[in-house]
């Protein structure tokens, strides 16, 4: 597991661009339609986004508790916030 990000809103999308979201190795059964995935969550899960961003807007306070979450943000050059 690494550190999640925010946990999206119902209907918002996840942020998955870090590549250990991707095993290049092995697809696993989707852990909420058993379909085969290159996916992971944050924890380890076999996921599709699509997957987890339909359970994040079917379970809107079970969300809360962080299962599925977007990448955190690195901050850019446009993010700087000193005066």
């Amino acid at each position: 597991m690494w550190e999640p990000g925010l946990i999206p809103t119902a209907c918002q999308l996840l942020d998955w661009r870090d590549a250990r979201h991707f095993d290049r190795f092995r697809d696993l059964p989707c852990v909420l339609c058993e379909h085969p995935t290159p996916m992971r969550s944050h924890h380890g899960e076999p996921v599709h986004k699509t997957c987890a961003e339909a359970w994040i807007t079917a379970h809107p306070v079970e969300a809360r508790l962080g299962r599925f979450a977007s990448d955190l943000r690195p901050k850019g050059k446009d993010d700087d916030d000193h005066a």
